[in-house]
């Protein structure tokens, strides 16, 4: 694999973004990412994907920069309209981060594809990665989950028009008052949940440890509907692929309802950051959290020490 001597964090360990030094100054941190629509509204799919793309930064400790477009378009089949509303979307996340668009590029598609390459900085003090989670330490969310039922069920015409406008929302909310309420607190790994889910992530979390990591079902949050939507099947293809992918790894409780955890398997678009620290600092946490009016602060499960060959439980 090309590489230089200056990298810190490389593919091989499966983070958020890639880190590397510049000198003895602030470290880059770069990240890319895009995707096809999972909403009707061409300007609510570029704040989503922007903000999704922009997560990465963010989970990384670091400050997004400056970004890069990268767009998929039939230019034959939509009015040009359609992209510009697009691209507007996606500027407005990157005014609100304070992110400098550097361009882009774009190609004729298929299907519309759109997304972002984000540069960030850090100092070393302040890198997160999402490696370092110990035994005893508290697992906290910062965003409630279900998007995956909810993008599903727009494309199957299914979901209340206001359950929709919420996760909608929810999805195009940056990441950035989250990060800000962790920065000052010793914070050992943070991730953010995305298409993985958030079994799937904490699952990297706890390999990179060589831990356990234990989830309270009772205590997850789900946006408005999630919950109805999953009961009657209505899922991201992501649900059974990463319940595939995790197998034996992953544990669910018996008492565990069948839709709660089809949704802790089940992708995330544009997720919070799941963060595990000390015990002793959740409340301050999620006090700052709040403070910041993230889409949600919640304390959901432990760090364990590993257990056998499992990554992650659920318990009810």
């Amino acid at each position: 694999m090309p590489t230089r001597p200056e990298v810190v964090l490389g593919p091989e360990t499966f983070d958020d973004a890639g880190v590397i030094k510049l000198g003895t100054g602030p470290m880059l941190v770069q990240t890319v990412d895009f995707f096809p629509p999972i909403v009707d509204d061409p300007m609510d799919f570029g704040r989503i994907a922007a903000a999704n793309s922009l997560s990465d930064i963010y989970a990384m400790g670091a400050t997004p920069y400056c970004a890069l477009n990268i767009v998929g378009f039939p230019r034959k089949k939509l009015d040009l309209a359609v992209l510009r509303a697009i691209l507007e979307g996606g500027a407005e996340k990157m005014r609100e981060a304070n992110v400098a668009l550097l361009g882009g590029h774009t190609v004729e598609d298929a299907e519309v594809k759109y997304g972002l390459a984000v540069t960030g900085l850090v100092d070393r003090q302040h890198l997160r990665t999402n490696a370092a989670a110990k035994a005893g330490d508290a697992l906290v969310l910062t965003k409630p989950l279900g998007m995956g039922a909810l993008s599903t069920a727009i494309q199957q015409e299914k979901g209340s028009a206001e359950d929709i406008a919420r996760a909608i929302a929810t999805m195009a909310t940056l990441n950035a008052g989250a990060a800000h309420a962790l920065a000052p607190l010793d914070v050992h790994a943070v991730t953010d949940v995305t298409g993985f889910g958030l079994l799937g992530h904490a699952s990297e979390m706890a390999r990179a440890a060589s831990v356990t990591l234990r989830f309270e079902a009772a205590a997850l949050p789900f946006t408005p509907g999630a919950r109805e939507l999953a009961a009657d099947g209505v899922l991201s293809g992501g649900s059974a692929r990463n319940r595939s992918y995790l197998g034996d790894y992953a544990e669910i409780a018996a008492k565990v309802p069948r839709e709660i955890a089809d949704l802790a398997f089940d992708s995330e678009t544009s997720g919070g950051l799941l963060i595990a620290l000390p015990e002793e600092h959740v409340a301050t946490l999620i006090a700052a959290l709040q403070a910041e009016e993230t889409p949600c602060a919640v304390r959901i499960g432990k760090v364990l020490p590993r257990d056998g060959e499992l990554w992650v439980r659920l318990d009810k």
